[in-house]
């Protein structure tokens, strides 16, 4: 018996292996078509085959993406509103938990669940309702039209991941802590927060991520390039560059490369996180 299943494990992993390698390659092979189609020029992308061997490596395709794209504006304006987005998330979780799971009160069960339940309406189903408020407030084409619903929609995620790694923390350590004269945004920040490290990568990351490519309601909300992001030199660029269509497949290269970067260097930490708060929830 231990032979047949030395034998059925040794025939099995490298099976699994070779799906798993499969499945990887499909999944990478979009980002692999978009780079290669995006460095060769326009007459070789009507070729026959899924991918095109450049007589010569169009650089100047990138060139023409960073500069007519307004790629640093569009940059800027994404890291900005979304590292907001990713700090404000972070700190109202956490505060939040806290305020649900430590704190004794009569309505805590019910304002968790009222904040879990965003886990269940779509980010666009507010775009309507929410562009009439902006608009009487006066707050279209601003930061904070895009920066309210990016937290409120990230909110119950990072909501639901920090309250999971909180019940693990002994109360103990709170009550010691009270003992010693330590005030309650102390016990939060200087005692808590650190013990949440994992949970605020995790939080972190996914907001980042959810929020990057997010395109729909900033061009809703955005009129004037003030404030727009970074998909925006895609559309741009599709006007602009109707026929050039290696042009516009760099700046799709451009704008999706911060995101893969982001995801390949904290990758351990998105599997880490999320795979430590389902077994602790």
């Amino acid at each position: 018996m231990e032979r047949a299943g030395k034998k059925e494990h040794k025939f099995s992993r490298p099976v699994l292996w070779i799906v798993l390698i499969i499945v990887a390659v499909i999944q990478i092979f979009p980002l692999i078509w978009l780079v290669d189609f995006s460095l060769a020029s326009s007459n070789e992308m009507f070729t026959n085959g899924l991918l095109v061997i450049p007589q010569k490596i169009q650089w100047g395709n990138y060139v023409k993406a960073f500069v007519d794209g307004h790629f640093l504006l569009y940059l800027k304006n994404s890291i900005l509103i979304n590292g907001l987005a990713v700090i404000l998330v972070i700190v109202v979780s956490i505060m939040a938990a806290f305020a649900c799971r430590r704190m004794h009160w009569r309505l805590s069960g019910v304002v968790k669940m009222l904040l879990l339940m965003g886990l269940m309406i779509p980010i666009h189903a507010t775009l309507l309702p929410n562009y009439k408020i902006y608009n009487t407030l006066s707050l279209t084409d601003t930061i904070w039209a895009l920066l309210i619903p990016y937290v409120a929609f990230s909110l119950p995620q990072g909501l639901f991941l920090t309250t999971s790694f909180m019940d693990s923390i002994p109360v103990e350590l709170e009550e010691a802590a009270v003992m010693d004269g330590c005030g309650i945004y102390r016990i939060i920040f200087q005692i808590i927060t650190p013990m949440l490290k994992s949970s605020i990568a995790t939080v972190a990351i996914m907001t980042f991520l959810n929020n990057w490519n997010e395109f729909m309601m900033a061009s809703t909300y955005l009129s004037s390039p003030k404030w727009k992001t970074l998909p925006f030199s895609v559309l741009e660029f599709t006007g602009q560059y109707s026929s050039n269509y290696a042009v516009q497949f760099a700046v799709m290269a451009l704008t999706a490369a911060p995101a893969v970067i982001v995801y390949i260097i904290l990758n351990k930490h998105i599997t880490k996180g999320v795979a430590m708060g389902a077994v602790k929830g």
